[in-house]
């Protein structure tokens, strides 16, 4: 885990990445062998009705991946697994990561975590975190019922 690596939720999280990887493993095939490092770009971007976090995932269908929330964390584990090179083949340049990664950024903020959606969509994963209205300052109608 990168940009969480202190706090008390920390160890929650790392154990979510655990259990995520090891189901990663099991439900992707040749994710178990996906030994590279790998570490997709990601943007957080704040926005009036909600946060929007955007992780760059070229050739990683939805199906390798994994979006959870914990407290005021996202979680986003994922495997980005090589196509075979022929066993006589030879690279030149190589600079297309690939490997399994877990990446957790803390949100700043009240989002309603019950509401979001995460999809893929041109080689982006795009997570979308609702913001909770705030009602403060708002008249607010509660009925009166007899007893």
């Amino acid at each position: 885990m990168d940009e969480l690596r202190r706090g008390p939720e920390a160890a929650d999280l790392a154990e979510d990445a655990r259990h995520l990887l090891v189901e990663l493993d099991r439900a992707v095939p040749g994710a178990v062998s996906a030994t590279g490092e790998c570490r997709p770009s990601l943007d957080v971007v704040d926005t009036a009705t909600a946060v929007e976090v955007v992780v760059d995932v070229p050739g990683v269908p939805a199906s390798a991946l994994r979006v959870c929330i914990r407290r005021n964390t996202v979680l986003v584990v994922g495997a980005k697994v090589s196509p075979a090179a022929p066993t006589d083949a030879r690279y030149h340049v190589a600079e297309r990561s690939s490997g399994r990664f877990a990446r957790a950024v803390r949100i700043s903020g009240v989002v309603d975590a019950s509401r979001a959606k995460a999809f893929v969509e041109s080689g982006l994963l795009r997570i979308v975190l609702p913001r909770i209205e705030d009602r403060r300052g708002r008249l607010i109608l509660v009925p009166v019922d007899t007893a």
